[in-house]
């Protein structure tokens, strides 16, 4: 079965880290990301871009309403994410914990949906 694995890190954590500390964090994803690909388990991945560029559409009663920047005002902020094909919830939890963003945020797996044919 996939899982998303939805990345979610503080903004106000990640602006205190030096570049040094930026090289090692995407070596560190880097590496997680050859071990799920050489596992058999990676479908894909994305750092998401700076959420100062995104915008929110909600399309209602023939209308389309857009806000400017994340929607939700949360402590933590949707970073990227990762696609891996795991055999269930407990082996795609063993991933999630070695996303290196796990240490700094939090890793939500979920499964993917089937969408019907036909």
């Amino acid at each position: 079965m996939k899982y998303m694995f939805l990345i979610f890190e503080d903004p106000a954590l990640m602006a205190t880290m030096s570049d040094d500390d930026w090289r090692q964090m995407g070596r560190e994803h880097n590496a997680f990301a050859d071990e799920a690909a050489a596992a058999g388990k990676m479908h894909g991945g994305s750092p998401l871009d700076n959420s100062k560029g995104t915008a929110a559409v909600q399309a209602r009663d023939g209308g389309v309403l857009t806000v400017d920047g994340p929607f939700a005002e949360t402590k933590e902020q949707l970073c990227g994410y990762y696609l891996l094909d795991c055999e269930d919830l407990e082996e795609a939890k063993i991933w999630a914990a070695k996303i290196p963003s796990a240490r700094l945020g939090t890793i939500e797996v979920r499964p993917l949906g089937e969408i019907p044919t036909g």
